[in-house]
């Protein structure tokens, strides 16, 4: 056997080093931390997907022991042997493990407020993990659990009640007489345990604790299934229990997200959604790396509007309408396509908007990337969330008045999806926007995505808007009002959103301020609040559109402007830093002092730069 080379013996002692547990990277620096953060992800992944038990202390304990194991982990690192892009890496670990746990204390903080709701849930869990584990079940015993389960889950039912409403006078409406006869006779031949005071839940808690019971019966489902129709005996007794169980879960949930929270699926429903508190919103924020608080953003929000009302009112006058920039805004929405055109006319203007940075050399636009997009059409159903565009696998999705809609829906749809507005939609959307950055994100340490943020990705696409006005894209004033009204409305995302988490605005307030303040159509502004308020979304991603594009306005001032960098070269280096948090791209690109202590404090909301 021809005896190992130097560098293949170096080789292959440097792997079983790396192979050795508490030894990763540490005395490793030339291989940085990307290595590391993956194994991070995938112990991450691993355990979420493992412990998936929603609603329980268990899953949120053994998530919060990853989490700290990571942090010594880390800690052990060798932060000074650490190049600039190691020491950015670093830091992204080290605040996302800080920000995991503040949403696992979050949803601990929860699931206390609901702990009596969902008293229930203790038998179901059980079951799971037993199974997890490989464990023999006891089909008798377990019919008992769930059929005990049941009659607990219509008790629990029984016992809900609205909040009490106030008379005109100002005092409350006293209970009906007879329910509260019904609850004190049922209460008679229940345990002591049960047979408590009726509970009263707001409709934002009755929204939240439907989709906990949602997910319990899920929990359910998935252990009964396991089982069914593999051990008869299984089948034999658990059939029935099962059966009244999932239907005692189904109604609850209902009961809870139709009768108490008033959501039943229609357009009328109230808009509902759970305000995330001053606490746990600073959080967010500093999970988010950005130095401000709430209401410092919000100011910087008002700020930005004010700039975008000034620019409207130009335009309208340019427009023969004076200072009357809604009655502009209002010819501007009349100028649509007819029905069936609008996906023609999306079409050109995302070529149009590719010409235009290609002939400027504002940003590299990979022949591929050209090449692979496309569009798809949102439902009338999905248009109460997405009322005018969204990006999704290669795909503009777009909003248009389709055949089955109401007469004033399609009215709507059209105006609010009129040539104008969607001009710098469609460049928003594709090239230079969120398609150039996907693609380029997904070829340049795609090992970052686990740090993706929206102040970067939405911020990457309103920077674009930014952009493109700068450069003269704008070129008619109908076409500017399009633009500034998407301005102005990523400006309103930031006040409004921020006001209703720190409950200083109501959801019907904040649908006012987009039809008063920014001009949109009702039911676009009630689709928009929705969205916001509705929890699919982080709290702070509406804030990420305007705040984002901000920060990289400020950072291309201090790198192109002093003329370190041309504008293709600028751009072409931030998409290579992934979505990350832009002030740690700004500390790579600029070479910032970084230390293992680093916190946020690039104060980049100063003076107007278009103001001048």
């Amino acid at each position: 056997m021809k005896p190992l080379s130097f560098p293949r013996l170096f080789a292959a002692a440097l792997a079983l080093l790396l192979a050795l547990p508490g030894l990763v990277f540490a005395q490793a620096p030339a291989a940085e931390l990307a290595d590391l953060i993956r194994t991070f992800e995938a112990d991450h992944a691993g355990v979420s997907k493992f412990y998936d038990l929603p609603w329980s202390g268990f899953r949120i304990e053994r998530s919060e022991k990853l989490l700290v194991e990571w942090q010594r982990r880390l800690e052990a690192v060798d932060f000074d042997v650490l190049g600039q892009p190691g020491r950015v890496d670093y830091l992204l670990l080290r605040t996302k493990l800080r920000s995991e746990l503040s949403g696992l204390a979050l949803e601990r903080t929860r699931l206390s407020e609901l702990e009596e709701l969902l008293s229930f849930r203790a038998p179901v869990q059980e079951l799971e993990r037993q199974r997890w584990l490989m464990e023999p079940v006891d089909a008798e015993s377990a019919a008992s659990k769930i059929s005990a389960l049941a009659e607990r889950v219509r008790q629990l039912q029984k016992r809900v009640e609205k909040p009490k409403e106030a008379k005109p006078d100002g005092k409350a409406v006293a209970p009906d007489a007879s329910k509260v006869a019904d609850v004190k006779l049922e209460a008679a031949s229940l345990s002591k345990e049960l047979a408590a005071k009726p509970i009263v839940l707001t409709p934002e808690t009755a929204r939240r604790a439907a989709v906990a019971v949602g997910q319990i019966r899920g929990t359910l489902q998935t252990w009964f299934a396991f089982y069914d129709g593999f051990q008869p005996d299984f089948s034999w007794w658990l059939r029935k229990p099962n059966e009244e169980a999932g239907k005692a879960l189904d109604d609850f949930a209902k009961h809870l997200r139709e009768e108490i929270a008033g959501l039943k699926g229609k357009d009328e429903d109230p808009l509902v959604g759970d305000a995330l508190g001053a606490g746990a919103l600073a959080d967010g924020i500093a999970g988010e790396f950005l130095p401000y608080t709430a209401a410092e953003l919000i100011a910087i929000g008002e700020k930005e509007f004010a700039w975008c009302e000034t620019e409207i009112r130009k335009a309208a006058r340019e427009m023969g309408f004076g200072d009357d920039w809604k009655a502009a805004l209002a010819k501007v929405k009349a100028d649509h396509v007819p029905p069936g055109k609008q996906d023609a006319l999306v079409a050109d203007l995302a070529r149009e908007a590719i010409r235009f940075v290609k002939d400027r050399g504002l940003v590299t636009v990979p022949p591929l990337c050209e090449e692979t997009w496309r569009l798809a059409m949102i439902s009338p159903e999905g248009q109460k969330n997405l009322p005018y565009a969204a990006y999704g696998g290669q795909n503009m999705m777009v909003a248009y008045a389709k055949e089955e809609m109401k007469h004033d829906d399609k009215l709507m749809s059209m105006r609010g999806n009129n040539r104008h507005f969607t001009r710098i939609v469609a460049a928003h959307e594709l090239i230079p926007g969120h398609h150039l950055q996907g693609f380029v994100a997904e070829r340049n340490r795609d090992y970052r995505s686990l740090f993706r943020t929206p102040f970067l990705v939405e911020g990457w696409a309103l920077y674009w808007e930014i952009s493109l006005w700068n450069a003269g894209y704008g070129q008619s004033p109908e076409d500017r009002i399009g633009m500034l009204f998407w301005r102005m409305h990523r400006c309103a995302r930031i006040i409004v959103s921020l006001k209703f988490h720190l409950n200083q605005m109501k959801p019907t307030e904040m649908v006012d301020f987009l039809v008063d303040k920014v001009g949109h159509e009702k039911s676009g502004a009630t689709s928009e609040v929705r969205r916001y308020i509705g929890g699919d979304y982080s709290p702070l991603y509406q804030c990420g559109y305007m705040i984002g594009g901000m920060q990289l306005r400020a950072l291309r001032e201090e790198i192109v402007g002093a003329g370190r960098m041309t504008d293709r070269q600028f751009n072409d280096t931030v998409l290579t830093y992934n979505a990350i948090p832009i002030e740690l791209i700004r500390a790579g690109m600029l070479g910032v002092p970084l230390t293992r202590g680093t916190q946020s404090s690039w104060k980049f909301a100063g003076e107007h730069p278009e103001a001048k």
